[in-house]
């Protein structure tokens, strides 16, 4: 090899590894926490969950992620937050049917109550459109309806407070401010939020009892609806909202409209598939009390409203729920003082705990 080869070759080595190093280096800084303080997660009887192995929970982002979803100025015009439509008093909701967005333009669908997202193991939306919780907390920021803000902007505003340098820096190890980061923090803190002490949860731990009717309406949730013995079935209600978090993560169309009548295809904008149609996301009944109003278009104002469509008020489709259409031609033969029992009991679902406590409130 003669001389000039010689540093040629020496000079395409150097580079290649400079642009290793850099790669490297990019990669760290956008997946590898700094910050190695663990956050304390409490969750009482709900099952162990799994968190995400590249985004643990640390005190620090944990901190940062709050801080970003309390910041207006992650919107366009500096004028709505994360929490303006997840609301904490509302179960992190809003009670708007259609939240507005900074332009004043309503959103399509009832905001979605943004805590337990840890035992959400199927998507999220409505639709199931972002298929991790980092992937869904970033796309309102992105809106037109909602935040109308690029992530550009974001970081540029993010970047030029010496605040959230630091606190970057203190989670990331770095100072550079990126939307991959922004969206890993935010995903820190809604993992955080965790409702697991309600009345029902301190009954079943056996400190506190159910009133009669509480009791009542717990036996027709949990029993199954049969039509042959009308005086003992139930409303069946676990068939759809089981577990301790009172979800069973799927898609379901739960006989609100005809097929002539249907305005929003749900599930099969996601899936493009037929037999989706019409279908959205079961959620948990937890704090339901606290989120009205319901239905993935906020259709219904009341517990009572929503009791009364599942009691006689469904409406054929191609592709309602087979369990819903079997209870469709007699309702679920539930009375007056059926219903006013089971409201009962879901109102036990509610978590004041959650709703009062600072970890989740503003930090500003």
């Amino acid at each position: 090899m003669n001389f000039k080869s010689f540093i040629e070759t020496g000079l395409l080595i150097l580079v290649i590894a400079v642009v290793i190093v850099a790669c490297k280096k990019d990669n760290e800084e956008e997946v590898t926490l700094y910050d190695a303080t663990p956050y304390n997660l409490e969750y009482g009887s709900l099952p162990t969950p799994t968190i995400p192995a590249d985004n643990p929970l640390t005190i620090q982002g944990v901190k940062l992620g709050r801080m970003l979803f309390y910041d207006k100025q992650l919107s366009g015009d500096g004028s709505l937050a994360c929490a303006g439509c997840h609301i904490q008093a509302n179960g992190f909701s809003d009670t708007t049917q259609f939240s507005l967005g900074i332009l004043g333009f309503p959103g399509k669908r009832q905001a979605m109550a943004s805590f337990n997202m840890l035992w959400n193991n199927n998507e999220f939306f409505w639709d199931g459109r972002a298929h991790l919780l980092r992937d869904q907390a970033i796309l309102p920021i992105q809106d037109s309806l909602e935040m109308n803000e690029t992530l550009e902007n974001v970081v540029s505003k993010l970047s030029s407070s010496q605040t959230y340098v630091d606190q970057f820096e203190r989670v990331f190890g770095s100072t550079h401010i990126n939307q991959l980061k922004i969206s890993l923090a935010l995903e820190q803190f809604m993992n955080s939020i965790v409702s697991w002490n309600s009345k029902y949860d301190k009954i079943e731990r056996g400190e506190l009892n159910y009133t009669a009717s509480e009791q009542r309406g717990k036996d027709l949730f949990f029993d199954e609806y049969n039509q042959f013995f009308p005086t003992t079935s139930g409303a069946d209600c676990a068939h759809c909202h089981s577990g301790r978090n009172f979800e069973n993560d799927l898609y379901m169309n739960n006989g609100l409209d005809a097929d002539a009548n249907f305005t929003d295809d749900g599930r099969m904008k996601v899936t493009m598939d037929p037999l989706d149609k019409a279908k959205f996301k079961v959620p948990t009944l937890r704090n339901i009390e606290l989120t009205t109003p319901y239905m993935h278009d906020g259709r219904f104002n009341t517990l009572e409203e929503v009791v009364d469509h599942y009691n006689g008020e469904l409406v054929n489709s191609t592709t309602i729920d087979p369990a819903l259409e079997n209870t469709r031609a007699t309702g679920l033969f539930l009375t007056a003082q059926d219903k006013t029992d089971l409201v009962a009991f879901l109102k036990t679902l509610t978590d004041t705990d959650m709703t009062n406590d600072t970890r989740y409130a503003s930090p500003f």
